[in-house]
């Protein structure tokens, strides 16, 4: 529904405007001049673990992620929160705080921020960085050939479902918690490294963080964008430990369910792969890893170097020239 309104809508005509919601991408980027500037996104969730200190870190690595996807580097912060006025000032504190802790390890200053009373406990923040014009990563941009690279597991969205059942195990909630709270920091310094040291120079064509929309909807959003395709492994994608038992119980948020409505239309399967797997390639995740494509030839050292720094990243396809269905799974 929000796209087909904000299609209805005119375009901003500012020329220092340089990346508005017309594809989607992860942030908005506005120059300020030349050699700087400024990108900025907003994002925020309700309570997606039992720990306020570890939903307030989450909440923030979550909104820290759309300035890593575009190159950026987070500088400053203002918080978004919705509270119940029957709430506990120690649970807000120990959400704050949670916060604050992740912000402090980005490197990032929190400046204030805006709270309302709100019976569904909401937390988030408004994040501005500051990005080279000249280097802007897009979920656009992707050419046939290109290496598909994901740097992290996918299964937060059905572990937490089944964690609000009472059904997720603790080793499960540890590593989707392990996952959630880290920051895309070091996958983005990476490719940050990558460009700079690679012939070509910008090998990393297009950049996306993988939230809402799941696996598959962000890849839409990047092959439609990019007027290209893609082709995926499902054998070469990583889940988070219980991700698998857990869809195979049918632990689904209203989230896929919507995504696989959307989406089924432009992803092919192949038959052989199990409906549990399909269903996680549409899970929304919190804080999900990167979604890279890439030149092939940088694939082999983008990969090392984030291994290096701790990032299981794996290559999980190719784009491929623009076919129908847009999408296709192997």
């Amino acid at each position: 529904m929000l796209d087909s309104v904000l299609k209805r809508l005119p375009r901003p005509t500012d020329p220092n405007l340089l990346v508005g919601f017309e594809t989607s991408d992860d942030a908005g980027v506005y120059r300020l001049s030349d050699e700087m500037a400024l990108v900025q996104t907003v994002d925020f969730l309700t309570p997606i673990a039992d720990d306020p200190f570890v939903y307030g870190q989450i909440a923030a690595a979550n909104s820290l992620s759309d300035v890593y996807a575009m190159g950026g580097l987070p500088i400053t912060a203002l918080s978004v929160l919705g509270f119940p006025p029957s709430g506990s000032p120690d649970v807000l504190e120990q959400i704050l705080r949670g916060g604050l802790d992740k912000m402090t390890q980005a490197g990032c200053t929190i400046i204030g921020g805006h709270s309302i009373r709100d019976d569904e406990l909401k937390f988030g923040y408004a994040v501005t960085g500051l990005i080279d014009p000249k280097a802007i990563w897009r979920n656009v941009g992707a050419r046939p050939g290109d290496v598909l690279i994901l740097t992290k597991s996918l299964g937060t969205g059905v572990i937490s479902t089944a964690l609000k059942q009472g059904h997720a195990q603790e080793s499960w909630v540890a590593a989707a918690i392990a996952s959630m709270i880290q920051l895309n920091r070091d996958s983005a310094e990476a490719l940050h490294a990558i460009e700079l040291d690679f012939d070509d120079r910008h090998p990393v064509h297009a950049v996306t963080d993988v939230t809402g929309f799941g696996l598959l909807g962000h890849a839409r959003e990047m092959a439609a964008g990019s007027e290209a395709s893609m082709s995926i492994d499902h054998e070469r994608l990583a889940y988070l430990p219980g991700a698998i038992e857990a869809a195979r119980a049918g632990f689904f948020s209203g989230g896929l369910k919507n995504n696989r409505e959307f989406l089924e239309g432009c992803v092919e399967f192949s038959p052989n792969i199990p409906d549990e797997i399909q269903s996680l390639l549409y899970d929304p995740q919190t804080s999900g890893g990167l979604l890279v494509a890439l030149a092939s030839q940088a694939a082999d050292s983008a990969t090392a170097l984030l291994e290096r720094r701790g990032i299981s990243a794996r290559v999980i396809g190719t784009v491929i020239e623009k076919r129908s269905p847009l999408i296709a799974i192997a």
